[in-house]
């Protein structure tokens, strides 16, 4: 009788994509169930996975806490019934508070936990669940706020990156165009929508690029209009469930620094400029993008100091001298030397057989 894993997730984008790839992963050879949040579902991209609903409320002081610690204890109690019931052997967690019922019920009941943590900062509730658990999983050793007397907990993976993005690598071909894309991950950049599209047609005046960028929904009729009136090749979207199939087709990319378009674009080789959110918990979106400018394979600009100019004669000497852009290309090449489906499958399955 195959053992059964219950994966817990929700919030943004950053939680659910790591525990759909892990249901990917051990779908094989484990009998998996999801759980997730009312705010995760957006993200579920197949009805397969089926998700049981833990929708726990935020921890915040307020009139309304009593009603919140109310719930917590019911959603305890759910878990524990749920984990009883599934004969649940190992719970995983991608990390947030909406872990926490499920969490405590897998305590109280004896159950194996692992916690993922795809930041290169140990987040809040992972640092939380950290003594309490077998294992954790990240990306890299070195975790900024990683306790030292809990080191022998650590497991390295290679990015966990959804398995329609390593199909993606057979279908690269070669465009015609510099592309440059423009992405905010799954909370949106409404300042790149301030920031960049004039710096980009001053740009194509002087080199023939084509631009795909995320934009709300509010402002897409407008870039739409703005990159026709300049002669722009472009494609604007506001969300787009195979993101995969327009950053495969990248030169350079704009981003943020969540984990996950990160390792996305390093998977495709998109050397990319990052433009960490200010108000990332505990700044882990620089520490994201760090990690990879300390492999010479990205920009990082903080938003405090954005300036248009710079900006534009920064993008236009990546552009036109491209030694700097290659040799980054380079180096994320050498950064996912054997980072395939196969071989993460292998190395996760293998932390999970651990005795």
């Amino acid at each position: 009788m195959r053992k059964k894993i219950l994966i817990t997730t929700g919030g943004s984008g950053g939680h659910v994509f790591p525990a759909l790839t892990i249901y990917d992963h051990l779908k094989a050879e484990y009998d998996i169930l999801i759980s997730s949040d009312q705010r995760g579902l957006k993200f579920f991209e197949s009805e397969m996975y089926r998700p049981i609903i833990i929708d726990t409320p935020k921890l915040k002081i307020s009139i309304l806490f009593p009603f919140v610690i109310f719930k917590v204890f019911f959603l305890i109690i759910k878990s524990l019934s749920i984990l009883k019931n599934e004969k649940i052997s190992i719970l995983i967690s991608t990390g947030g508070y909406m872990s926490l019922p499920l969490f405590f019920a897998a305590k109280i009941l004896g159950i194996k936990i692992y916690l993922i943590e795809p930041n290169m900062v140990l987040g809040k509730a992972n640092k939380f669940f950290l003594k309490f658990s077998k294992i954790i999983i990240c990306y890299a050793k070195h975790i900024v706020g990683f306790p030292k007397n809990l080191e022998d907990k650590l497991r390295i993976l290679k990015p966990l990156v959804r398995k329609k993005y390593h199909k993606e690598l057979i279908n690269r071909q070669q465009t015609d165009l510099f592309t440059i894309t423009i992405i905010g991950g799954s909370q949106g950049a409404k300042i790149f929508d301030n920031l960049l599209h004039q710096t980009l047609a001053n740009i194509s005046k002087s080199v023939k690029i084509k631009i795909i960028q995320q934009t709300t929904e509010s402002n897409q009729n407008f870039l739409i209009n703005f990159y026709k009136e300049n002669n722009i090749e472009h494609h604007v979207f506001v969300f787009e469930k195979d993101l995969n199939k327009l950053l495969i087709k990248s030169d350079l990319c704009i981003t943020r620094g969540g984990a996950s378009s990160l390792a996305e674009l390093s998977l495709f080789k998109v050397p990319f400029i990052s433009i960490p959110l200010p108000s990332s918990m505990d700044n882990h979106q620089y520490e994201n993008a760090k990690f990879y400018e300390d492999q010479n394979s990205c920009w990082i600009i903080n938003q405090n100091e954005f300036e248009k100019d710079k900006f534009e004669d920064f993008l236009l000497k990546i552009i036109k001298n491209k030694d700097e852009f290659l040799q980054k290309k380079k180096n994320l090449e050498n950064l996912n030397f054997q980072n395939t489906w196969i071989n993460v499958n292998q190395n996760l399955l293998s932390i999970l057989n651990e005795n």
